[in-house]
Order: structure tokens, then sequence, then C-alpha cells
């Protein structure tokens, strides 16, 4: 990934994501940040604003929405992504103001989607690396997408991802396997809390 974050910047996305969050489930009001120092939070980057519930050191998804592709700034889209993870997420109720102080925010700045070219679909395990890549699945209207940190928590090998990147996109998970399917993958920098409101660190994923 030629874009690069230093730890200021990203515990500064980090930081608006969650004052997004607070100010809204507080006020109902969008925050609308000064134009700052750091101009690079300004360019136009694809962004996913997780949110996680931490409890006894286990984390549990609370919401995560974002948007695959650069349409708008970093700092528009963690704004935005960070009310809809908190509020909008339709596999969760909306979160309430007394939750902040039990979760984790996490912030994944995306690289463009690349469309994996293959002359043969069986081709696609090798051209994918499980704690680099993310992945998008598109046919016709249905798409899904995993971010790179989902396959190694959850220990899943290139097949396993390729089969559940189906399976989100609401297709058969042997999907992949046709050539009526797109698949994109794109790499990630991520920021996460290690405790709410507390210390962040850059994300460094390990295939186990």
């Amino acid at each position: 990934m030629s874009f690069e974050l230093t730890k200021e910047e990203g515990e500064k996305l980090i930081k608006l994501a969650r004052c997004t969050v607070e100010t809204f489930l507080k006020t109902k009001q969008t925050l609308k940040p000064s134009k700052g120092s750091l101009q690079k939070l300004y360019e136009k980057c694809g962004v996913f604003v997780t949110i996680n519930m931490l409890n006894k050191g286990e984390k549990a998804l609370r919401g995560c929405i974002g948007y695959p592709y650069p349409t708008n700034s970093l700092v528009e889209s963690v704004i935005n992504s960070a009310i809809n993870a908190a509020t909008e997420d339709p596999r969760f109720p909306p979160m309430n103001f007394n939750e902040l102080d039990k979760c984790v925010f996490e912030v994944s700045v995306l690289t463009p989607p690349e469309l994996i070219q293959v002359v043969n679909p069986k081709e696609y395990r090798q051209q994918i690396r499980v704690g680099q890549d993310g992945l998008i699945v598109e046919k016709g209207y249905n798409k899904g997408l995993l971010l790179p940190q989902v396959p190694v928590e959850l220990q899943w090998h290139e097949e396993e991802f390729l089969c559940q990147c189906c399976m989100k996109a609401g297709l058969p998970p042997d999907s992949w396997l046709t050539k009526s399917v797109k698949i994109y993958k794109f790499t990630a920098i991520i920021f996460e809390e290690q405790t709410p409101n507390g210390e962040i660190k850059r994300l460094t994923l390990v295939n186990k």
C-alpha cells in the first residue's frame, strides 16, 4: 500500500470516530470538525469503522459499516461510517449512550479494490493472502465484503475465506467457482483502541 498513516494520524481517526458517536448519541447532531493540520486525513479513501463490545478481554461485534471505494475524504467517511456502525447496522439494535464505555473502536483505511483476474476460478486460492487481503464478492446486485482482519480472527484458510465472503453477498458458498462472479481484493491500514477510550495501536495481522 503506497498510502500510509502515522500513529498520530491513526489516533486522530479513532478519536474522531468515538467523538462522533458520542456526540450523535447524546445530541443527535453530526460532528462537523474544522479543517485540521493533518492534510492526509482529507484525502479520499475507502474506510470502515468497526465497534466491538469488550467483555473480559473478549471482543464481540456491535457494528461495522463503511465505504469500500474512495468516494469521500477520510474525515467525512469516518464520521458517516461511525454513526452508521453505531445506529444503522441491520444486524444489531442502535447503540445507546451507556454502551460507549464498554466498547472499543477500530478504523480500517482501505486501498482501492482490485479485480482479481484468473483463467480458472480455482486460481483464486493462490491469488489471495489471509492476513493481508480483504475481499469483495460481486454478482449482479449481490455484493459482500470482508475486511482483512476477519479471516485472521476466525482462523479461516483461503478457501473458507472465499466461501464466507460469498455467503456475505447472499450467494451459495461455492459461488466463487463460477465465472459469473467477480472477486476483488484490497489491503487495509487498521488502528484500534486496546480498551474503551484507551491506548490506540496499529493492528498487525498474523495469519495463524
